[in-house]
């Protein structure tokens, strides 16, 4: 007899991965902690170890197979394995098991925390549907599927007139659903590409995003004349020690100033528990554009690191993001999230917050454009300066405008002038 492994959990939202490469054969001898398989998740090509020593009986995927936490990957024939195979007299006594359904109605009815948390948004119960994931497990598409047909219709009442009431219709969700695409081939040629990895993870943390927050957003500029003479005048020496000093490097130190300031931007409302939960470290994610799509890598403890320690740490993490080299722990654990299109030429724009957060940085290319300067006493010039698009958007559930305006401008502010933001610095 031997022993399943199934995909296991690997960390905080991901569900599902991509078969990458198989490390091994049927009949080789592996031990705990060899490497087996490779999988893309939606934010990283993640190497499974082996839970056993055994060999290898059977391999039940294949490259380029996505599969669910659960699904099972190989199975690997142990020792303890064989010392405890059931006699077949044993097997037999065992066959007459309670039927799958009838167990799973008996106890928890097995589901992740986002499928769950979405039959509560739709108002349905999960013991009332049959579950196509393995072993039992309900997915969100039986979620949706169910929610979509409803629960079989009940008997209705007698009616009034033979002296019985008639049992209300519940009232239901409303529930929008995308019509079906038409046959674009009847137009021309056409060719479908597999959404897949990351590009299916940003596609599906999108929509939940869009569908969930309440978006408002508030823009401003930043004046960084003044901080790009800094940034030149030593960008070589931090390049020196393997870093690269950019806008977004100050950036982070801004953010974390006024996360500090203002400590609901560094929140995430709980609406189950009716709840804010302000975060007291600071770990701002960076997006970054790779070859597959977005990804956002962590920095940890903002707050607490010099401009140089961020400039090389960045440029590290950015480097192994590109390379699908970062690890997942990397990739968790953020409180606030800012994305530069600024090195692509890009100006202002929206984001869309990064769930479950409620607010997220867009900066745009710093441009020299001509700006007004001077007061009423000394008089205005017309002069070239550096300036930068910036957009703060808010979750409207936690935030209103009152108080983003503020958060704003502490962040501009800290741009603008160096010594203010180096004497902010905690």
């Amino acid at each position: 007899m031997a022993k399943a492994f199934k995909l296991p959990d690997l960390g905080e939202g991901i569900h599902e991965g991509e078969i990458l490469s198989i490390r091994v054969s049927v009949g080789d001898q592996v031990k705990e902690g060899d490497i087996i398989l490779e999988v893309e998740t939606d934010k990283a090509a993640v190497e499974i170890p082996s839970p056993y020593t055994g060999v290898v009986e059977e391999i039940l995927v294949k490259p380029g197979d996505t599969v669910k936490v659960g699904d099972g990957l190989v199975t690997i024939r142990t020792a303890e394995a064989e010392a405890h195979a059931p006699r077949a007299e044993e097997r037999e006594m065992v066959r007459p098991a309670a039927p799958p359904e009838i167990a799973r109605k008996e106890g928890p009815v097995p589901a992740s925390p986002a499928t769950r948390r979405l039959a509560r948004e739709l108002g349905v119960d999960l013991r009332q549907m049959t579950p196509t994931g393995p072993g039992g497990l309900v997915t969100a598409e039986d979620v949706r599927a169910f929610a979509e047909k409803g629960p079989e219709p009940e008997k209705t009442l007698p009616s009034r007139e033979e002296g019985r009431e008639e049992k209300p219709e519940e009232a239901r969700p409303l529930i929008v659903l995308a019509p079906k695409l038409p046959d674009f081939s009847k137009w021309g040629p056409v060719e479908r590409v597999p959404l897949r990895s990351i590009r299916k993870a940003t596609a599906k943390q999108m929509a939940l995003a869009w569908a969930q927050i309440p978006h408002v957003s508030n823009h401003d500029v930043a004046d960084m004349t003044q901080l790009d003479v800094f940034r030149k005048k030593h960008k070589a020496e931090i390049e020196a020690k393997g870093g690269r000093l950019t806008h977004t490097v100050f950036a982070l130190k801004a953010v974390a100033t006024a996360l500090k300031a203002f400590p609901r931007f560094n929140s995430t409302i709980d609406t189950e528990a009716g709840e804010i939960i302000l975060k007291q470290y600071y770990h701002v994610g960076v997006a970054v554009a790779t070859d597959d799509g977005l990804i956002v890598p962590v920095i940890k403890d903002v707050d607490r690191k010099s401009i140089l320690d961020l400039s090389v740490e960045l440029k590290q993490i950015a480097d192994r993001t590109r390379q699908r080299k970062v690890g997942l722990e990397e990739l968790q654990g953020g409180t606030f999230t800012i994305t530069n299109v600024g090195h692509m030429g890009g100006g202002q724009f929206i984001p869309i917050i990064n769930y479950p957060q409620v607010a997220i940085l867009g900066m745009g290319a710093a441009t020299m454009q001509p700006a007004v300067m001077g007061d009423e006493k000394k008089g205005y010039e017309i002069v070239p300066r550096l300036r930068m698009p910036l957009v703060v958007c808010i979750d409207h559930r936690v935030l209103d405008g009152a108080d983003v305006i503020p958060f704003m401008r502490m962040i501009v502010e800290n741009l603008e002038d160096p010594e203010q933001l180096f004497m902010k610095m905690t």
